[in-house]
């Protein structure tokens, strides 16, 4: 089993206190995101899980529990989103400098391997023009390659939830100006450039699809070969294979305008006052309310489940 924590929230961020307490407990129970009174136990050891893979746009406080996860037999690498954009667009954010040295700090840790740099979702405004990201990307681009070998970017795509804040998805023509210059960018600096689920091609500019729960560098970190398969229920054109996503929506704290999984201001302030590293899931409150789906773990290679 790949373990995903997480799409749908910042755990090494917000949660990472919670998901040790997980990890130290040896299971989790993951709510159906479209009915959260339906739970399901999924099982956390090491002989049961192969690798996590975790998405953040700042790690920082999972940073001390590494030795201890590495320690109990986990293996891990991480996708890590670091955009130059500022606190009007990601207000939960520490000052992007230092998050910029604490990715470089990480990828000294675990090689080039196991850090992943996203620069995504991508947008244009008045303040944040084409010639401001080409600068920052490039930027970017020289400091971060030394720790990471790929950098997958992703333009923004338009959810409700955006609607009043003054954002939009890029035209056509922004699309292709960007995509030609970051993929020469990050050739120069050594990268491999990816994108993540876009309709646009960008193989012309020397951009191949991603596959962020990617099979292959998993088996490069682990050593040996995986019988996954590709995932469901994701989005049109996504490479990735299968996993287990342990987070739920409207619980990070990030505050990114752009965000799709904080959908509900109230739900999320409701989840972040009752968060507690005691509960067996995320944010669901010590005792965890009733399950009306029988719980049950999934076994090591077992099917996605089928309601995430």
């Amino acid at each position: 089993m790949i373990l995903s924590a997480s799409r749908r929230t910042d755990i090494p961020c917000w949660h990472a206190e919670w998901f040790m307490e997980r990890i130290r407990e040896g299971r989790v129970t993951v709510r159906n995101p479209r009915n959260p009174s339906q739970a399901r136990q999924i099982s956390l050891t090491p002989a049961e899980t192969d690798a996590i893979v975790f998405w953040t746009k700042d790690p920082a406080p999972l940073l001390p529990y590494l030795d201890e996860l590495e320690e109990r037999g986990f293996r891990y690498y991480f996708q890590f989103t670091l955009t130059p954009y500022g606190s009007d667009i990601e207000p939960g954010l520490r000052d992007k400098q230092a998050i910029a040295e604490t990715f470089c700090a990480l990828g000294e840790r675990l090689g080039k391997n196991g850090l992943v740099w996203r620069y995504d979702p991508i947008f244009f405004t008045g303040k944040y023009s084409m010639a401001w990201h080409r600068e920052q990307f490039a930027a970017l681009c020289r400091k971060l390659s030394p720790y990471t070998g790929q950098v997958t970017v992703s333009f923004l795509d338009f959810y409700k939830s955006m609607r009043g804040k003054g954002l939009a998805a890029p035209s056509q023509a922004q699309m292709e100006e960007f995509a030609a210059f970051a993929g020469g960018t990050a050739a120069v600096w050594g990268l491999s450039p990816r994108s993540c689920c876009e309709k646009l091609a960008m193989e012309r500019w020397g951009i191949l699809p991603a596959s962020c729960i990617d099979k292959e560098r998993l088996e490069r970190l682990l050593g040996r070969r995986l019988s996954l398969k590709p995932a469901a229920g994701q989005r049109a054109g996504c490479g990735c294979f299968q996993s287990v996503d342990v987070g739920a929506y409207n619980t990070c704290g990030n505050g990114c305008l752009y965000c799709y999984a904080n959908y509900s201001p109230a739900l999320l302030k409701a989840n972040l006052e009752k968060r507690s590293s005691h509960s067996p899931s995320l944010c669901g409150g010590e005792q965890d309310g009733p399950q009306t789906a029988p719980a049950r773990e999934e076994k090591p290679g077992g099917e996605q489940l089928s309601w995430f």
